[in-house]
């Protein structure tokens, strides 16, 4: 009698940990749906308060916004390139330093007659000069193509 009354207290105290766990289970779904209404009020006040039209116009008027300061942007820098470009002022300095200095050689090798030169003076032909001016006439053209391109991008991001 004694083990029949063991087997069901063990039988009972497993029922009533069932009956726990099912309770505890019970607790944390209605602590959940508690939660999800929370959550979906949250959610319909920020639906009401935010205008998805709206919005999508805003958002397109960034959009356009940060085109034209992309393409600003790129114009400025080419600008500036173009200002800093000091390879091709560099060679004109020299060209230019090189005739001074040889009509100023000029001018003294005529003073001295006795003067023995080593060197000749070279003063550029107006064959060579012409080419350098043809070789920026080219490069001005190039630059003039690309701000024309730049200037049609601008155009499209606008319309």
């Amino acid at each position: 009698m004694s083990r029949k009354a063991v087997n069901r207290l063990y039988e009972n105290k497993a029922q009533l940990n069932s009956i726990s766990m099912h309770l505890g289970e019970s607790v944390a779904i209605a602590r959940t749906v508690g939660h999800l209404s929370k959550s979906a009020e949250v959610m319909k006040l920020v639906n009401n308060l935010m205008k998805a039209p709206q919005m999508a116009a805003t958002m397109q008027e960034f959009s356009k916004e940060m085109t034209k300061a992309g393409v600003i942007e790129e114009i400025v820098n080419d600008a500036v390139d173009t200002a800093l470009d000091s390879e091709d002022i560099e060679e004109e300095t020299e060209e230019e330093v090189d005739k001074v200095l040889s009509e100023i050689a000029g001018e003294t090798a005529a003073q001295l007659p006795e003067a023995v030169w080593n060197e000749r003076v070279t003063v550029p032909t107006q064959r060579e000069t012409t080419s350098h001016q043809e070789e920026a006439i080219a490069e001005g053209a190039d630059d003039e193509e690309e701000l024309e391109e730049i200037r049609a991008r601008l155009a499209r991001v606008r319309s």
